[in-house]
């Protein structure tokens, strides 16, 4: 994926919502790219990774392994990240993920970010303004799927 894919990348992402151009460059500069084949893990349930994960091209799927069954508990859109919080605190993740089909994800490791402090000391603080943004994208969505699967379920109130 060349630096012009990344940047169209980027922009179809949260991540960039309050960056410039200039700003979109610099972080574009400093994340990677992965290219993942059908069936390949990029994180496994489990695994500690400071790494966010920007979804460029193709499919990921959310996993888990439960009682020997594995669930898909969600599958990723171009332009969505994972990882907010592993990237800011370290923690264990609580789901796989895996390629769907072949893809590719970019890259941004927690110390690549901060190593930007010195010269874009307000992309910091945009790109963490973008983590907020992020994480309440994913509430309200899950906040609406939960809403539906209670109509559907009680049958009141619901379109089923």
């Amino acid at each position: 994926m060349n630096e012009i894919d990344k940047l169209e990348a980027l922009r179809r992402s949260l991540l960039t919502a309050e960056l410039d151009e200039g700003e979109t460059q610099a972080l574009a500069d400093r994340m990677g790219v992965r290219t993942l084949c059908d069936g390949e893990v990029l994180v496994a349930e489990g695994d500690l990774c400071q790494t966010l994960f920007l979804q460029a091209a193709g499919a990921i799927q959310f996993y888990r392994e439960r009682a020997g069954n594995e669930e898909i508990l969600y599958q990723m859109h171009v332009g969505e990240c994972v990882g907010t919080r592993s990237f800011i605190d370290g923690s264990a993740y609580v789901f796989g993920l895996r390629s769907v089909g072949d893809s590719t994800v970019l890259t941004l490791e927690s110390a690549a970010l901060e190593a930007m402090e010195e010269g874009h000391p307000r992309l910091l603080y945009k790109v963490m303004r973008a983590f907020v943004l992020i994480t309440h994208a994913t509430l309200a969505r899950l906040r609406l799927e939960d809403e539906d699967l209670r109509n559907y379920l009680l049958k009141s109130g619901g379109r089923y």
